[in-house]
């Protein structure tokens, strides 16, 4: 993303659609080469746990960014270093959630495919994404931002 002011993280893209993307590939390759990860009903209520997860923590961390008044979008500034709510136990909470929510949605469709693919996601996220935001956020907010990531885990 090179049009993005200098005030920003400058992320290589945007994680929803790395998520996306992994998903929709995934999926097909689920259509044409069918395999199943675990029995449907283990797959299922193991799904159902990650997503019921994944959406509390997002509302939490959307509320926690929304209370300190800097945005979700990491094309936009950031204003405020947010440490409370999730951002206590993780400092990638929204991240854990998109993670959560893909893994759940993988075994609801019990989908071998489209769960190997969370590797390669992960991968992009943590280079392409979160390197580039801790190298903005400890420029932006200095001692601050490191004693956070001393305090607290990169993903839990």
């Amino acid at each position: 993303m090179h049009n993005a002011p200098p005030d920003t993280a400058q992320v290589i893209v945007l994680p929803p659609l790395v998520y996306g993307a992994a998903f929709v590939m995934g999926l097909l390759l689920h259509l044409v080469f069918l395999l199943h990860i675990l029995p449907t009903t283990l797959a299922r209520g193991i799904g159902v746990v990650c997503i019921l997860v994944s959406f509390p923590l997002a509302i939490a961390t959307l509320r926690a960014l929304s209370c300190a008044h800097t945005p979700v979008d990491p094309m936009k500034p950031t204003t405020a270093l947010v440490t409370e709510g999730p951002f206590r136990y993780s400092r990638n909470p929204i991240y854990v959630a998109l993670t959560l929510l893909y893994l759940g949605v993988a075994l609801l469709f019990n989908a071998l495919w489209i769960l190997l693919l969370v590797v390669p996601v992960l991968l992009v996220i943590r280079y392409g994404v979160i390197a580039r935001e801790e190298a903005y956020l400890t420029r932006k907010f200095g001692d601050a931002y490191r004693q956070y990531t001393v305090q607290v885990r990169r993903w839990l």
